[in-house]
């Protein structure tokens, strides 16, 4: 199961890319995640950092925290994550920033897990998750979208 959703931001691809890559201000933007923080040593986005988010499934529960690595990280270009459940990938969240008409093109997309129980958890629940993904996920990136616009541009 996948999704993806794609909005326009007047910001250039490093001003998008240094909020969707700083984890901890994932709380500002997210429907679902309120908080996260680096974890075992990181400090900021690096490929293979690890880092934990405090998740609040469907924005009422139940509420855990989820185990997350950077898989991809490429500044002003992308950034993704994986998130782990009992050490296996639970779930993929993808950014890519394309530049576009003198600002940013930005699709957020996910793919669940490949293990046998997500494929199940697909067939039972995979229309409805994906419907509340891609609210969520167009949700997240308006609300960047309304941050990175206000925000000062880097001068050259």
């Amino acid at each position: 199961m996948r999704g993806s959703v794609t909005v326009w931001m007047n910001a250039a691809p490093e001003v998008v890319w240094d909020v969707v890559s700083d984890v901890t201000r994932i709380g500002e933007f997210s429907p679902e995640t309120f908080e996260a923080e680096w974890a075992d040593g990181a400090t900021g986005p690096v490929l293979g950092a690890h880092f934990r988010g405090h998740v609040k499934r469907n924005g009422i529960g139940p509420t855990y925290w989820s185990s997350c690595k950077v898989t991809a990280c490429e500044p002003g270009s992308e950034f993704g994550f994986a998130v782990y459940a009992a050490g296996t990938r639970a779930n993929n969240w993808h950014y890519r920033l394309e530049p576009r008409d003198g600002g940013t093109e930005v699709t957020e997309s996910f793919e669940l897990g490949t293990h046998p129980a997500f494929r199940v958890y697909a067939v039972l629940f995979g229309r409805a998750r994906r419907r509340t993904n891609e609210r969520g996920m167009r949700q997240t990136l308006e609300r960047i979208k309304s941050v990175v616009e206000h925000e000062p541009r880097p001068t050259s």
